[in-house]
């Protein structure tokens, strides 16, 4: 293929600047035509995504008001995973259950199980199960397993979030006799797997009457050039990498990226969210003290202390303390102590459901945790709120000093808060930021991996696949071979387009390049054959009694190694390339009796034993004379086996031949085959000093010397392609003249 005949392609509207590296975009009627398909494609999975959504929440709207102990939460988020792929069906779950959260808190809680059940739809989407209705139950119970089985752990760690408790479960606790989480738990599974096998029936019948080709429309795929079938994209994303795929490198990248982004952003919001709820409850602890303390009269403190709950106005502000406690479920305990080094004198104690408080004017040895502020407790300072782990549990702790009117501290009024209840906030909020942490996550890895699939992944192995089968045998398939790059049509916008349209040009280059190599190797080949015809000529026509010998011992030569290719013999020299070197070099075996004198050559008579020794020696002329053509021209397979043609044509199987006497194998397989076309050729044809022999009779001579002057199996060879050799003979004898001599078709020289 050169330069002037190629027909120019549609797809050539770009060009390579070697400078400045630069390509020229397609024009913009190709571009727009791309843009609008996005767009297109863009709007069809927006509506999809919003039909799901819409199912999921109008099911479990419809559900919740008829009273069933059904979900139906999950319908639109299956039906969207097994027709548009994971990327929709995630968006479709992961949305579903933000939008629940605005009138139910727990629905973002169990999002990430909504996302789990999308990824587990596409895959079953991926391998048909929705063909086969058997296989459809057991989608009803992976996603089970996932919504009721993951969804069940949620309760046992989030004190927010309880189970929906049902007669089912009261059944089951009464007739397993196990604890109400167990029952529950069970009960949950069960109707959960209730509910997953009619949402899937549900997606099954509508993928059963939905149109195929509305569904193939559905599907999300993001082709970024040429799509590919279903077997040409299971081999592009299965290519055979040396380590690691540039897919699994990417993801794992950004996989990392993301899980450290989202980690550390996790533990901030964590530590930040800790130090918020303890400063609020540290105020809340601070706020009720003074409360506490401004509900007491400094001067009846004393008087408290010594009689008792007895004492006039102890009731009355007993009843007040209380109140200020039950004021908010936080406050745990509120109690006044007076303060010396003889310990913590008890003035009030507020009881609670769980503990009874200490009698007014007993006395509280100090906890070890309180050591450090005794000093300002005896001298009746302020003091910060504290959290401590001593006899009372873990508690936060405020002090507010009450002073009488001179200013002195006649008793302390504290409030304390549980610590195990703002670690348990901690945990719920933990909780919370991890279930959104994973639904994001998924979907954040989902997409990325939709983009490096089609934007990266699918496009680069195509160009390798495209590349990677490239022929280079003719014209046609150089030609094919450029047009499948040029069809893929990638159009990501991006570096590796540019890296495509640098190797469609570089591949339709190199093809222009092959081409003119192949056709001046053709020509230099066709030369080549020449310049030996030639040369065989040039010694052939010295020789008054071989006629067109050069040629018919070529053409024998030939039937005789296809027929021991055919048969499977020497299969490691036997090649193609082989055998035509061998048959191309052919003409040269009798070159050396450019050397034998025209008297010894040309004698019509016998040729006396000093004559027959001169003439010998063109063998040993012929090898010398290659040998030193393939010094000029080393590493040439077609001069090696020229050489071996004539220096070894005349030796004998069982060597008694010459010029080295050498037997059997030893003889190069060419000079052997060629032995048997030699003398055949030297029977059939006429010369000066004989009359041709029958074909019948030459066979007949050939066999008979087989296992003695010839190499057997090259006979048998020889001997099973009689009918391709009888016509070689006859069409050689139609072109030679009365003299005996070689005419050319449509030549009038001899």
């Amino acid at each position: 293929m050169t330069e002037k005949n190629r027909t120019p392609k549609k797809s050539d509207c770009w060009e390579f600047s070697a400078e400045s590296f630069i390509f020229d975009i397609p024009n913009s009627q190709e571009v727009l035509k791309v843009k609008k398909l996005i767009r297109k494609r863009n709007a069809i999975t927006a509506v999809l995504c919003l039909v799901g959504i819409t199912i999921n929440l109008l099911l479990s709207f419809l559900s919740e008001k008829l009273g069933l102990p059904l979900y139906l939460d999950t319908v639109g988020t299956i039906a969207v995973s097994f027709m548009g792929g994971p990327l929709p069906g995630v968006i479709v779950g992961f949305a579903t259950n933000l939008l629940k959260s605005i009138t139910d808190e727990s629905a973002l809680y169990y999002g990430v199980l909504n996302v789990l059940i999308a990824l587990a739809a596409s895959v079953h989407a991926r391998n048909k199960d929705y063909k086969k209705p058997h296989r459809m139950l057991y989608c009803a119970f992976i996603y089970t397993l996932i919504g009721g089985g993951l969804g069940s752990l949620l309760p046992m760690v989030l004190e927010s979030v309880s189970y929906d408790s049902t007669s089912l479960a009261a059944v089951i606790e009464e007739k397993l006799h196990c604890t109400v989480t167990v029952s529950n738990l069970i009960a949950n599974l069960m109707t959960d797997f209730l509910d997953k096998c009619i949402s899937v029936a549900i997606v099954w019948l509508l993928l059963l009457f939905l149109p195929k080709k509305v569904q193939k429309l559905f599907r999300f795929s993001g082709w970024m050039q040429k799509p590919l079938t279903h077997e040409e994209s299971s081999k592009a994303k299965k290519l055979n990498n040396r380590v690691m795929s540039l897919r699994t490198k990417i993801l794992l990248v950004m996989s990392i990226a993301l899980f450290a982004v989202s980690a550390a952003a996790t533990l901030i919001s964590v530590l930040l969210y800790r130090s918020a709820i303890i400063k609020e409850n540290m105020d809340l602890a601070q706020g009720t003290a003074k409360v506490a303390a401004s509900a007491l009269d400094p001067e009846k403190i004393d008087i408290y202390l010594a009689e008792g709950e007895s004492a006039e106005g102890y009731a009355e502000t007993e009843k007040r303390l209380y109140a200020i406690r039950n004021s908010t479920d936080e406050i745990l305990y509120v109690y006044v102590y007076k303060i010396d080094p003889s310990g913590c004198h008890v003035v009030f104690d507020l009881d609670t459901d769980e503990l009874e408080g200490n009698p007014c004017g007993s006395v509280v040895a100090f906890d070890n945790s309180f050591s450090h502020y005794l000093p300002d407790l005896f001298a009746g300072n302020p003091i910060e709120p504290i959290i401590t782990k001593d006899t009372f549990g873990w508690l936060l702790t405020a002090y507010e000093p009450v002073y009488d009117k001179e200013g002195k501290c006649v008793c302390y009024a504290a409030a304390d808060i549980s610590m195990d209840k703002i670690n348990m906030i901690e945990r719920e909020f933990l909780m919370e930021m991890l279930s959104l942490f994973l639904s994001f996550y998924i979907l954040i890895s989902v997409v990325i991996r939709w983009l490096v699939e089609y934007h990266i992944i699918l496009p680069v192995n195509s160009i390798a696949m495209s590349t990677g089968t490239f022929a280079y045998d003719n014209e046609a398939a150089r030609e094919n071979s450029v047009e499948r790059i040029r069809e893929l049509n990638i159009h990501t916008g991006d570096e590796v387009e540019n890296l495509y349209h640098a190797i469609t040009k570089t591949s339709d280059d190199s093809m222009r390049y092959v081409a003119d190599v192949q056709q001046k190797s053709a020509e230099i080949s066709q030369l080549q054959k020449a310049l030996i015809l030639v040369l065989a000529d040039i010694v052939e026509s010295r020789d008054q009694n071989t006629g067109a010998h050069v040629r018919k011992t070529a053409a024998y030569t030939d039937i005789i190694l296809h027929e021991l290719q055919k048969e499977g013999l020497y299969p490691e020299i036997l090649t193609d390339d082989y055998i035509d070197n061998v048959v191309n070099s052919a003409p040269l075996h009798d070159i050396g009796k450019i050397q034998v004198p025209d008297a010894i050559l040309n004698k019509p008579g016998r040729l006396t034993d000093e004559e027959f020794s001169v003439m010998k020696q063109h063998t040993s002329a012929g090898r010398d004379i290659l040998t030193q053509a393939i010094d000029l021209v080393p590493n040439s397979a077609y001069l090696n086996e020229a050489r071996n043609l004539a220096g070894y044509h005349h030796e004998k199987w069982d060597g008694s031949g010459y010029p080295t006497g050498i037997s059997g194998e030893e003889i190069p397989l060419s000079a052997r085959v060629m032995a048997v076309a030699d003398v055949f050729d030297a029977l059939v044809s006429k010369r000066s000093y004989k009359e041709p022999f029958t074909y019948e009779a030459a066979m007949k001579i050939i066999t008979e010397g087989s296992g003695k002057h010839f190499d057997p199996t090259v006979v048998n060879a020889f001997v099973r392609a009689g009918d391709q050799v009888r016509q070689i003979e006859e069409e050689f004898n139609r072109m030679t003249n009365e003299n005996g001599c070689f005419v050319a078709a449509g030549s009038n020289k001899t």
